[in-house]
């Protein structure tokens, strides 16, 4: 397992060893030593894990909780989408900043984005398939919403074409603002 380092350096991007010959790969996704050896530096406890599928065009998020906060271990098992975590720590050096990472079935790649995140993605591929591990369990009475364009944050989503297709609940997000979170 090989773990890169990105701007916020709580946000971490995995890749996992892969074994390929002509009938396919080998990768093993999770070793809870290795994740707490190598990323968090602690005991990490995953209770939950989800999968949606989405088309082209999709935006998810950015999503997070003020209750039951969840760390969130994040891949893409078919097609590819630029994913997004963005720092709404209070107290943090990073605070309002986000990394975006393209993470697809072709690179394998993970993303860890801890407790204190926002989180959404963008499916640039025909559709995508998304698989995720969490901290937590999901509190829908402690979910809020990041507006996904907000110009403080000023995410550079790779939109395609001006399509954006997005649910009226992420619509209808908030701004980054101290009071809301």
């Amino acid at each position: 397992m090989k773990v890169i380092e990105t701007e916020i350096p709580d946000v971490k991007i995995i890749e996992s060893d892969v074994f390929g010959d002509e009938r396919g790969f080998f990768m093993e996704t999770w070793s809870q030593t290795k994740f707490d050896e190598l990323v968090t530096g602690k005991p990490t406890k995953f209770v939950q894990d989800n999968h949606s599928k989405s088309k082209k065009g999709t935006l998810r998020g950015l999503h997070y909780q003020t209750e039951n906060t969840q760390g969130k271990l994040v891949r893409v098992v078919s097609g590819e989408v630029f994913d997004v975590a963005v720092d709404i720590r209070k107290d943090s050096l990073t605070f309002g900043k986000w990394v975006g990472v393209y993470l697809s079935a072709e690179n394998k790649r993970q993303l860890w984005i801890p407790e204190g995140f926002a989180h959404g993605f963008y499916v640039t591929s025909d559709e995508a398939e998304f698989v995720y591990k969490c901290t937590d369990y999901y509190n829908p009475k402690s979910e809020k919403i990041l507006l996904w364009n907000d110009s403080i944050i000023n995410i550079k989503w790779p939109i395609n074409n001006g399509l954006v297709i997005i649910s009226g609940k992420d619509k209808n997000g908030k701004n980054l603002d101290l009071n809301i979170l």
